[in-house]
């Protein structure tokens, strides 16, 4: 199959909603990808955060392998050791108290509003189960999500949307405490709002909004969909601001490229959800568990403390490029952002690296960089070498 046999195909028999780039992808290795005809591409996107430790990676497809020969899937009825050892991993290495295991990040952010209603209604009773989220955030495709989501463009089409949410600023306490109307249950936001720009939240805010929930117990729920499993240079971006949310989302990176998602809780919220109050069908397929604890294995704490690092690099040798289409860099680890100057669209000059071989994302008006986690700096020079020369 080619190119355009490969685009028939795929508008003959699937729904269109995807803006795709006309490239196709066939296979990879590491941070480097190749398509039908063999062209080669450096990769700056990771599936969008998903591919953490590359393609390819040999330790991570024998688990698989491995597993699938044992034991493909069993219902949740029954105990299986994949799953169990995973929360155990999480745990220990979050400092959470216990986990939920669903397929994507929009079903572990159902799963943290589900918590905190139910948390409320436990203690209060009805009345209680506002949630406020950020402007310029992004939690999800569902109805649900989609409301959670504090951007206006998502807010079409799909009338009536979900009643129970709020909106404040980032970055302003007095936005957040002018939302309660004395029927809020919690706040939820990104510590770094990815689709909305890879904007970090500053770390004053953070810690005051922590103290604000744990004054009116409100839970305090990060979604670190896109931020967790070592994208920030922590395992969870929560570490690095010096909080303990009630409850964290997460998906993305978690499997290395399986659909698998799912939240942690503390202590205080360990037994909120009973039997029969939620559940996935999927949730803990021993199959994505097992892929899950190699990248959990092999995103050790000297790998995670090299993301900082590379994340690092590539902001400085960005940030040194004197071009007239792009400004500074922003984010966290390989979580980065890149400004796109007036005059110029991220989706264009995406574009354009994408046609000299290096794959980029857009968020907001910005460029974004979600490399593999294990990328090379051999890998990274490539890439850079392409936006060097590519870019006005």
């Amino acid at each position: 199959m080619d190119h355009e046999q490969l685009k028939a195909l795929d508008q003959a028999h699937t729904l269109q909603t995807y803006g795709r780039f006309d490239v196709d992808i066939d296979h990879g290795q590491g941070a480097t990808l190749w398509d039908l005809s063999g062209r080669k591409y450096i990769d700056f996107t990771s599936g969008i955060g998903v591919c953490s430790v590359g393609y390819g990676n040999p330790r991570w497809a024998q688990a698989i392998y491995d597993q699938a020969m044992k034991l493909g899937h069993i219902s949740n009825l029954f105990y299986s050791q994949p799953y169990a050892e995973l929360a155990d991993a999480l745990c220990v290495r979050s400092g959470m108290a216990a986990a939920f295991f669903g397929n994507s990040g929009a079903e572990a952010n159902e799963g943290i509003i589900k918590l905190a209603r139910k948390y409320s209604f436990d203690k209060y009773g009805q009345g209680r189960s506002t949630i406020i989220t950020l402007n310029n955030s992004f939690h999800g495709r569902t109805i649900t999500t989609l409301t959670a989501t504090g951007q206006e463009v998502f807010h079409q089409y799909f009338f009536p949307f979900m009643e129970g949410f709020r909106y404040a600023d980032a970055n302003d306490l007095e936005s957040v405490k002018a939302q309660d109307q004395g029927d809020v249950c919690a706040v939820l936001l990104e510590l770094v709002q990815g689709e909305g720009g890879v904007l970090p939240m500053e770390q004053a805010f953070v810690t005051a909004l922590a103290a604000l929930c744990a004054e009116k117990d409100w839970l305090l729920l990060v979604d670190e969909v896109q931020t967790g499993i070592g994208r920030t240079g922590s395992l969870f971006a929560f570490q690095q601001y010096g909080i303990t949310p009630d409850a964290a989302s997460f998906a993305k990176g978690i499997a290395g490229g399986l659909p698998m998602g799912g939240f942690l809780v503390n202590e205080k919220c360990r037994d909120v959800l009973g039997p029969g109050t939620h559940a996935s069908t999927f949730g803990g397929n021993p199959i994505c568990s097992a892929a899950a604890l190699t990248v959990l294995d092999i995103l050790d704490e000297p790998t995670l403390e090299a993301v900082k690092e590379k994340g690092a690099y590539l902001r400085a040798r960005i940030d040194a490029m004197d071009k007239k289409s792009i400004g500074k860099s922003r984010g966290m680890g390989l979580m980065i952002g890149v400004a796109v100057q007036d005059g110029y669209t991220n989706k264009a000059l995406a574009a354009s690296l994408m046609d000299a071989g290096l794959l980029v994302l857009t968020a907001g008006p910005a460029l974004r960089l979600l490399p593999p986690l294990t990328i090379t700096k051999e890998e990274m020079d490539a890439g850079l070498a392409i936006m060097e020369k590519t870019l006005v």
